[in-house]
């Protein structure tokens, strides 16, 4: 066999073997030897750059940084569906069709709640794919659609031009592990599913949608040259025979025959992989379609049946806490069972102490019940006649459940936040913190290893980071001896960090980069910063009254003053450095810096600023001492000049720190 002949078998059988794995849900090798013959066609590419073609398994995600997205026409306009609500409307909606057409069948599926597009392949090969936009004119996202897996680059047996249009939806388990994962890195948690996908679409780096793990189904051809079909259903079977990601969908022969699917799709929502918000009732002939045409908005052989959000009355049994990975108390209802969207509910989250009181919810309370977006169980309001007469307001403990600390209410929200340093609770957030590359930065100590430790009971606290051995990591997995070395040669070189960067790492509230920098400056020995008190900390440029409570009510609890004591018995740095002619030339003087600069990034930018005793913001106002312009500058540089704020180019800033 030549080399051409390998590469074309190689990517065939990944193809095959993907389209197995995420389209039919049916593996048919195993990972090994998936990824086995992945690297090999990635050696044999890289060997032979000539030979390697845009439909690649290995192109997925080859495309660059883009500064904006391409408004794309429409060949075919990508209509929107008029909302049925009610059995009564879905029987208006029969009688306009059949007061054209004769009798018809009726395709039934899915509404996935997702983001729509357009995809285009030309001689069988991806080649672009579009947003909805306004159905007229959408963006050009090629680049993050080839991240899709379950999109193949390449058809067998195409027509020479196919446009088919599909929904791009983020499945609902990889919502909630990307979600945890946001929490243990104190990032917003995303709002649900749907705008998850749409964010993830329109993301300029195709890297970052990659790691979003979108998915997609098609529902529609909308061109396919000489290629010609009879009905919908036709269709979407050929669809599939191109092995296409189609949406489930099923035929029914009459309108009662569509109701009595559309019911049992909604019963069934909860069994989807994605979210659903109604179910979708077309036209499956064709030419009825055309005959039955559209008004200016819609089509009239189609209709989007819109599920009703179900409420149902439950009692509430108790009511817990629960802390989560940030160290915030959530209370949760425990409710009597309830069936809703096809799923039994036993719990609902109460989100935070304002959510109790406004709702006035209380323990024996009847409550009404829904689930929020189809997902998330929530109450939505107390019936009060049906209250107990013993029934008292509830109001969030003031100390940890989990470990006994002092719960407090956070300055700038509505979150009660355990302050316990040591709080089990918050273990895998507090390490993944700790290790992170502007704290500890402890090289091989990522996530997955963190809980592989905490699994394995090898570390309850930062502190026993300094107490592994090569042995004990050594058996996490894929770790291995030489991996297991490196590691604890890491968490041994971070014994050295300067105060300000354990000061950081120890997650206090308010205490970012900046402030542990200058409190280590100012005070330079932890036991110094330990016996401070709330003035000698305000004293200090950029700290204020609300930086210093925290900090002060963190080095007094137990848990705090126990940690810095068997990280001091570890031999970790408890001083910062010293240099006796530090330089503060730009001392009490505020940049803002927009635009590219060629010889910085904008951290290494910011960081030389602060080292010379220089603040950096994000916003140009009257404060401001200098504006720093590089190419493209934008809106803040058109506001400085506005307030008349001096502005540097990048060869001026860096003559006044030379």
């Amino acid at each position: 066999m030549d080399l051409q002949q390998e590469l074309a078998q190689l990517r065939k059988e990944l193809t095959d073997w993907g389209y197995r794995y995420y389209v039919l849900d049916d593996p048919a090798v195993s990972d090994y030897e998936y990824d086995r013959e992945y690297r090999r066609l990635e050696e044999l590419e890289a060997a032979h750059p000539d030979l390697v073609t845009p439909d690649s398994p290995t192109q997925r995600v080859g495309g660059a940084i883009r500064s904006t997205f391409q408004a794309v026409e429409h060949p075919v306009p990508l209509d929107s569906l008029q909302d049925v609500f009610s059995e009564e409307e879905l029987a208006a909606f029969e009688a306009r069709v059949r007061s054209v057409v004769p009798v018809s069948a009726y395709i039934v599926e899915p509404k996935i709640d997702g983001l729509s597009v357009a995809l285009e392949y030309v001689d069988g090969r991806f080649i672009r794919g579009v947003t909805r936009g306004d159905g007229q004119v959408g963006e050009d996202v090629t680049e993050n659609l080839r991240t899709i897996r379950s999109i193949p680059l390449r058809l067998e047996q195409a027509p020479r031009r196919l446009i088919v249009r599909g929904e791009v939806f983020m499945p609902k388990q990889v919502f909630a592990d990307l979600n945890a994962e946001r929490e243990a890195m104190e990032q917003p948690l995303l709002a649900n599913p749907r705008n998850a996908a749409a964010g993830s679409l329109r993301q300029m780096d195709p890297r970052i949608a990659a790691q979003r793990r979108l998915d997609i189904r098609l529902f529609q051809v909308l061109l396919a040259e000489e290629v010609t079909f009879k009905t919908d259903s036709e269709a979407l079977v050929w669809l599939k025979a191109l092995q296409l990601p189609v949406v489930p969908w099923e035929l029914a022969p009459t309108i009662d025959d569509a109701l009595t699917l559309i019911r049992a799709t909604g019963e069934d929502r909860d069994g989807f992989p994605f979210d659903i918000d109604g179910a979708v009732v077309k036209v499956d002939d064709l030419a009825a379609r055309e005959t039955l045409g559209r008004t200016v908005k819609f089509p009239r052989w189609a209709a989007a049946y819109k599920y009703p959000p179900e409420e149902k009355p439950a009692t509430v049994q108790d009511i817990i806490v629960q802390v989560g990975r940030t160290g915030v108390l959530t209370p949760k209802a425990l409710l009597s069972p309830v069936r809703l969207a096809g799923t039994t509910v036993t719990s609902a989250t109460l989100h935070n102490q304002d959510n109790i009181t406004a709702k006035d919810i209380r323990i024996g309370d009847t409550v009404i019940v829904r689930k929020a977006g189809e997902i998330i169980p929530e109450i939505v309001s107390v019936v009060p006649e049906k209250r107990p007469p013993d029934a008292v307001p509830y109001h969030l403990p003031d100390t940890c459940p989990v470990c006994g600390a002092p719960a407090l209410r956070d300055e700038d929200g509505a979150a009660v936040r355990c302050t316990g340093a040591e709080c089990p609770a918050q273990l895998l957030r507090k390490l993944t913190h700790f290790a992170s590359r502007d704290a500890m930065d402890i090289d091989h100590l990522g996530p997955a290893v963190i809980r592989g430790l905490v699994e394995a009971e090898l570390v309850r606290s930062p502190a026993d980071l300094y107490r592994l051995t090569v042995e004990q990591v050594a058996v996490i997995e894929r770790m291995g001896e030489k991996s297991a070395q490196n590691l604890i040669d890491a968490i041994e070189k971070s014994k050295q960090n300067d105060l300000s960067r354990l000061l950081f790492a120890f997650g206090i509230r308010q205490v970012g980069q900046r402030a542990a920098r200058l409190i280590a400056e100012r005070f330079g020995s932890m036991d110094a910063v330990l016996e401070a008190g709330e003035e000698t900390l305000c004293d200090i440029p950029d700290i204020g009254a609300v930086t210093a409570r925290n900090l002060l009510g963190w080095c007094q609890s137990p848990q705090a003053r126990h940690l810095i004591d068997r990280l001091r018995e570890a031999g970790v740095n408890m001083t910062a450095a010293v240099s006796d002619q530090q330089d503060r030339r730009f001392a009490g003087m505020i940049f803002v810096l927009t635009g590219t600069l060629e010889g910085y990034t904008r951290d290494e930018a910011k960081a030389a600023i602060e080292a010379l005793g220089g603040r950096v913001t994000g916003s140009v106002s009257q404060k401001t001492t200098y504006v720093v312009a590089g190419e493209s500058a934008g809106s803040k540089l058109t506001k400085a000049q506005s307030l008349g704020i001096p502005v540097l180019t990048e060869a001026e800033l860096k003559a006044m720190m030379s």
